[in-house]
């Protein structure tokens, strides 16, 4: 006799846009995370198995991002004791600075959701999976999570209590988002973080961070080159990717808007008024970084306005 079951999707994400470090995201098409549900034989949430990476994630539950998210929202419904079983199927890279965490977390919450009948909105959903992230990397944010849960180019007012909305993207606006095979843990990239910034460090990116917001609205890509500069996170971190100025100069060159570091690295992303040039951008750097010996992946593509979904 068959069992109900049920698989979702959850995309990789692009966190801090260069001008706003822990509050700006946005969801890109392509690699994510898919997860499978069905009825489980036992009572509980189990997770058996997981596949597409070659870290050892681990089964257990409270350890894992998608479980604890799961569990988490379970717990809520006061459906702990249903018997699901999770089968995690990793497909995009971990520690890529693409929210490879926050991915897992957002399909798990909203697997569970939709196996369940959908007895919360996706907003609802985003604070069991923020729980679910923050077993990666110890950290309350929602950066990753809320575009991969809800899609689209997310601002977050407070991260405490999930204040965001959901920011305008322009038709035509893609992204050129580059993972060099190298590994930086998002823990050991916040740990090199200074916890100071200068008054003047403040006003400038606070300009850029209004700017940028503003452009948006007003679908201006002109008013995106002037102000997508990250003066405080990118200077501290630039030195963990090898070749990063220099890759950043051929963006520049090539007519991105903007350049910088895709979350905590070493991803690194492009902003570009049309797919050509992205497309462009993203064939001179695979080939530079080649010639240096470091094998990447090149990921094209318009703002995921989608978010998780069921297939």
């Amino acid at each position: 006799m068959s069992r109900f079951g049920l698989k979702v999707f959850a995309p990789a994400s692009v966190a801090n846009m260069a001008v706003g470090y822990d509050i700006l995201g946005f969801a890109i098409d392509g690699p994510g995370d898919e997860i499978t549900v069905i009825e489980g034989t036992a009572p509980g949430l189990k997770i058996t198995s997981i596949s597409g990476t070659k870290k050892k994630l681990p089964k257990e539950i409270e350890k894992n991002t998608a479980g604890y998210a799961a569990s988490q929202l379970l717990k809520h419904l006061g459906e702990e004791g249903r018997s699901i079983e999770m089968e995690i199927h990793k497909k995009m890279p971990f520690g890529s600075g693409l929210g490879s965490s926050a991915a897992s977390a957002a399909a798990g919450a909203f697997a569970i959701n939709e196996f369940l009948g959908q007895p919360l909105s996706k907003r609802e959903l985003l604070r069991f999976a923020v729980e679910g992230e923050q077993i990666a990397d110890g950290a309350w944010h929602a950066d990753n999570v809320a575009p991969s849960l809800l899609g689209g180019i997310i601002l977050i007012r407070d991260n405490t209590t999930l204040d965001l909305i959901k920011l305008p993207a322009p038709d035509g606006l893609y992204a050129c988002v580059v993972y060099p095979h190298i590994s930086i843990l998002t823990k050991e990239s916040r740990a090199i973080l200074s916890d100071t910034v200068t008054l003047d460090q403040h006003i400038a990116q606070s300009g850029n961070l209004a700017y940028f917001v503003a452009a948006l609205y007003r679908l201006d890509f002109d008013m995106i080159r002037r102000c997508l500069t990250d003066l405080i996170i990118e200077p501290q971190r630039a030195k963990l990717i090898p070749h990063f100025q220099q890759i950043k100069e051929l963006a520049l060159s090539e007519g991105a808007l903007g350049f910088s570091i895709s979350g905590a690295g070493p991803s690194v992303f492009a902003l570009c008024e049309n797919s050509l040039i992205a497309e462009t951008i993203g064939e001179k750097i695979k080939s530079f970084l080649l010639d240096q010996k470091i094998q990447n992946d090149v990921f094209v593509s318009k703002i995921n306005t989608t978010g998780t979904y069921k297939y």
